[in-house]
């Protein structure tokens, strides 16, 4: 057998990966894995070491941190052939989530670089005006993605109140958007709505299942839009959303897609906990991207 490599985000989960990265070397060596590991202090310094790292050749690369971590590399993982092991040590955390891999235990996540099963992932990709990216769980336009770009503009409170304060203040500035989305081709359909999500997985923001039933490797999109509300009706569909019962309210519509453009005055793009985007976007998928190992059918992580 080959070399391992772990690429490792030191700083995911406010500081979470150095800790993960530390229980994920101690396994796998412990197992006789030769294990080179390639540790980034940034964005651009975390692609540049993902390109050596998989040019080096090795049997598998293991990534820690969170989704944006390894969204961030997805150029280079997707144009390579190595397998991936995410072992999950960011925030959300949702693209662990959605494989079933474990996401508080790094040995046992490392574990599946060894012995864990091949998926082989759909990937999504926003472009807009300025640029292109790719995705893994959910693109956010609307009233979510304004929780999240106010979410990291706050500088205080800490921790998961900081969302909440965001929700608040966002909630006392809900407007509508006019939303202007073609679906596949088809002609352009405008109307006032509060959201859109489109999602190659069910969830995002740590488990909120607004794309519920989306699965990662079918060929498809789930977009949903929620039309135009008021803050009462917005706050009593929460409670429904967060336990994925949403799809079958009147103003929820659920359609499963290839290719989605969406544009509003005021829009702002997020996808995988960053900002990619304002005005107009077009979300397409790209199939069978890359291969990531998940634990074997009936092993519960």
């Amino acid at each position: 057998m080959g070399h391992i490599a772990l690429l490792s985000n030191p700083y995911a989960g406010k500081g979470r990966g150095g800790q993960a990265t530390d229980a994920a070397v101690s396994h796998l060596r412990s197992r006789g894995s030769e294990v080179r590991v390639y540790t980034g202090d940034s964005a651009s310094a975390t692609v540049e070491l993902a390109a050596r790292a998989v040019d080096e050749g090795p049997d598998v690369l293991v990534v820690v941190g969170g989704d944006g971590t390894l969204s961030g590399i997805l150029d280079v993982v997707c144009a390579a052939s190595v397998p991936v092991a995410l072992v999950a040590a960011g925030t959300g955390n949702d693209l662990a989530r959605a494989l079933g891999l474990p996401r508080h235990d790094p040995a046992a996540a490392a574990e599946l670089a060894l012995t864990g099963t091949g998926r082989v992932l759909d990937v999504g990709e926003v472009t807009t005006a300025d640029r292109s990216a790719r995705f893994l769980t959910v693109a956010a336009l609307g009233f979510d993605a304004k929780v999240s770009d106010r979410t990291n503009r706050l500088r205080w409170p800490h921790g998961a109140l900081r969302y909440y304060l965001a929700l608040v203040i966002e909630l006392v500035r809900l407007r509508p958007l006019r939303f202007t989305v073609a679906v596949d081709g088809e002609t352009p359909e405008t109307a006032l709505g509060t959201l859109v999500a489109v999602g190659n997985t069910a969830s995002y923001g740590g488990g909120m299942p607004v794309c519920a039933g989306a699965t990662p490797d079918d060929g498809m999109l789930d977009l949903v839009q929620v039309a135009r509300l008021g803050r009462l009706r917005l706050l009593r569909l929460f409670p429904l959303l967060l336990r994925g019962r949403h799809l079958s309210r009147p103003e929820v519509r659920h359609r499963r897609v290839r290719m989605v453009t969406v544009s509003a005055p005021g829009l702002v793009v997020y996808a995988d906990g960053e900002r990619l985007g304002e005005d107009e976007c077009t979300i397409s998928l790209c199939p069978a991207a890359f291969t990531v190992l998940t634990p074997a059918e009936g092993v519960l992580a």
